[in-house]
């Protein structure tokens, strides 16, 4: 994979906290991460700069916890902290294969990781280390896909990966409920939105569009998806302007 000529220079990848779990209900499991943190690291052999947003679904989720009654704000905060936590184990997973990595939080905690800075973002990427973006984008009320695509934006990547868990990429209608739904292997951003298909939260996905800004969502639980995307494979679905 390494010797394998890269497609893009910059990308921006967008994880689940649910992808850290595994088959558990809760946490991180350490040989899912670590599988993950491989698939990253052979990426990076191949020269390109890596950009890493982590959800914290596995442990808070900001929305449920408000719809149970908690004040929102109060719930996304402690979302936000879950990103951190996730973004720091990934960090781990990723310096025990002997790569560089950073964590950047949105919100200030210097005590366990470094503040979000955009020029520093950047230079970390030009200098080949992984840089994990945690605690969404520092409000409550935006998701971290949102954030995701904040920061793909803000740092020039040429592409989001958006991994899924279980799901091949972007179809007709809900997989799940609706066994006549039909994979959509590319897409419009405009008829994405017309067809009211969730690619990811609105908020990103208007940034996204705005910026034309291409998505490809794909299978995370695939064979090492990730590296045939970046080796300009057709994996998932391209989303593009």
């Amino acid at each position: 994979m390494s010797q394998a000529k890269a497609a893009y220079s910059r990308i921006l990848v967008k994880l689940s906290g649910e992808a850290l779990m595994g088959d558990g209900d809760y946490g991180i499991d350490p040989v899912v991460i670590k599988r993950i943190a491989g698939e990253l690291h052979e990426i990076v052999e191949m020269g390109v700069q890596l950009a890493v947003v982590i959800g914290g679904g596995n442990i808070f989720r900001g929305a449920g916890l408000a719809r149970a009654g908690m004040d929102r704000v109060a719930a996304d905060h402690m979302g936000m902290l879950a990103t951190v936590m996730n973004a720091l184990a990934m960090q781990d997973a990723l310096e025990s294969l002997g790569m560089h990595a950073r964590v950047m939080s949105a919100i200030r905690i210097n005590e366990v990781c470094e503040d979000y800075i955009r020029r520093r973002a950047v230079r970390h990427l030009e200098k080949g280390r992984v840089t994990v973006f945690a605690a969404g984008t520092g409000n409550p009320f935006f998701t971290t896909d949102t954030a995701a695509a904040l920061r793909a934006v803000e740092l020039h990547a040429e592409v989001v990966l958006m991994a899924k868990n279980g799901v091949e990429g972007v179809y007709s209608a809900d997989p799940a409920l609706d066994e006549g739904a039909k994979f959509i292997p590319e897409i419009t951003h405009r008829e994405a939105l017309t067809r009211g298909l969730e690619v990811m939260d609105a908020t990103a996905f208007a940034l996204c569009m705005e910026n034309k800004l291409p998505i490809v969502v794909f299978n995370m639980t695939g064979g090492r998806n990730i590296g045939k995307i970046v080796s300009g494979e057709r994996v998932g679905t391209l989303v593009r302007s």
